[in-house]
């Protein structure tokens, strides 16, 4: 007699291979619009406030089954929303228990938190969401890269503008000609709005109590618990945080490397207000060099945060402040007219107003294909469906190396020379540990 499958070990065989398959209509079971509970997966989830809390919310019509915060207190509301998801402090200790239970899982952390945890999951043969940045290192990155398409998993990064509307209408814009070949891409943003800057303080403070300071430290070196590192300011850190390039670019800089495919820099050139060994600068400007690639002339992407903004457009209405988006934004520059939009690509437009008019009564013929959202794209895959566009090996993993080469040229101060088909550095300008990171004892990839 045929030995029976569970569905859970089903999900979790095609998910590993890659497999296509169906499940049984929802209307067929109970009526349009009723999700039965055949259908639904099991999700856990490691760090479950801040953008951890919002990205439950994104899953929840699929089962949220486990919970795992290193802070209750941060973590009340999603307990309070989902009472019956089992709760846990160690997502080791999560992952190990539940493992055979558990379908995917999210990873809203830390930074330096991102590629443990990740990588946990995906050695558990997991479909894995992470946030952005994927990692706060280039060889975690690629490790988790490498692995996540090794084991040909459904994953996706948690940055939301690649799934947007205006990210395809840019890049059908600029492939249709109407900017022209672009030589520039500007970015700006408000970050950072966390402390950066500073020393490590020298206070002692007391560890909140509903906090385990250890488990939050996670792989990172051993240091005494103040609050200028969480439950917010850790980004400014380098020890836990990319400050505000690795903080905002792979959603500004995303529409750029996708529709212009950059992929690796030949040169990375930083200028920054003071630099502290420990935090990233109060400003800083990072210019990128991408050389020529299939068809299109060489690119200049400028990134500028902490305050500063590109000059403005001329042709721009006198009646559109500058700058015009309150959290970032980003301007095309092309040889016959440029491109204005949000740090996200939405809303895009032409700087002159009568060619937008035009461009948007007549719009080039839709090339790309719409997405039906973040999350969607990362469910829809896991139950059979197409890979999700922000997936670690194809997309998000080589966006990050890119962000987080820059983020190497401001904590040096230096300029930064790459090679431009292999993404390695030339001539060994920082240190082994900010390529590769040693863990504390019991935390590993």
């Amino acid at each position: 007699m045929p030995k029976k499958i569970s569905r859970r070990d089903f999900v979790a065989d095609a998910a590993r291979v890659g497999a296509v398959f169906s499940i049984v209509p929802r209307h067929v079971l109970g009526g349009r619009g009723f999700i039965a509970p055949s259908d639904k997966l099991n999700i856990a989830a490691i760090g479950v406030g801040g953008k951890g809390r919002s990205d439950i919310e994104g899953v929840n019509s699929e089962n949220i089954y486990a919970l795992c915060d290193v802070d209750w207190h941060s973590a009340e509301d999603a307990f309070i929303h989902y009472p019956k998801a089992k709760r846990f402090k160690d997502y080791r200790e999560m992952l190990d228990k539940e493992a055979k239970n558990i379908d995917a899982v999210m990873v809203s952390t830390p930074d330096h938190v991102h590629a443990v945890a990740a990588m946990m999951a995906i050695k558990l043969n997991k479909p894995t969401f992470c946030q952005k940045p994927l990692a706060r290192t280039l060889a975690e990155v690629r490790l988790l890269a490498a692995e996540s398409s090794r084991r040909r998993l459904p994953t996706q990064m948690g940055n939301q503008g690649h799934t947007f509307e205006g990210t395809r209408q840019i890049r059908e814009w600029v492939e249709a000609g109407v900017i022209g070949p672009v030589r520039e891409v500007h970015y700006w943003t408000n970050r950072p709005i966390w402390a950066q800057g500073i020393d490590r303080p020298v206070e002692a403070y007391n560890v909140p109590p509903t906090l385990d300071w250890n488990l939050w430290l996670g792989p990172a070196p051993e240091r005494p618990y103040a609050p200028t590192y969480c439950p917010f300011s850790w980004r400014g850190w380098w020890d836990f945080g990319t400050g505000a390039l690795g903080d905002m670019a792979c959603h500004g800089m995303d529409a750029a490397f996708w529709g212009l495919g950059l992929r690796y820099p030949t040169r990375i050139e930083a200028e920054t207000t003071e630099l502290h060994p420990e935090s990233g600068p109060k400003s800083s400007r990072v210019t990128y060099f991408f050389p020529a690639r299939e068809g299109r002339p060489e690119v200049k992407v400028v990134w500028r945060d902490g305050g500063l903004w590109p000059v403005r457009p001329s042709a721009l209405e006198e009646s559109v402040p500058w700058p015009p988006e309150d959290i970032g934004g980003q301007l095309w520059i092309g040889d016959s007219g440029a491109i204005l939009a949000g740090m996200y690509a939405e809303n895009p437009r032409l700087v002159d107003p009568v060619k937008d008019k035009e461009l948007k009564a007549n719009p080039p013929a839709q090339k790309y294909p719409r997405s039906p959202g973040l999350y969607l794209e990362w469910i829809n895959a896991i139950k059979g469906g197409p890979a999700p566009n922000s997936n670690f090996a194809g997309h998000s993993g080589p966006l990050t190396e890119m962000v987080l080469l820059g983020v190497l040229a401001v904590r040096s101060g230096r300029t930064i020379d790459v090679n431009p088909t292999t993404g390695e550095l030339i001539g060994n300008p920082v240190p082994t540990e900010w390529l590769r990171p040693a863990y504390r004892s019991g935390w590993s990839l």
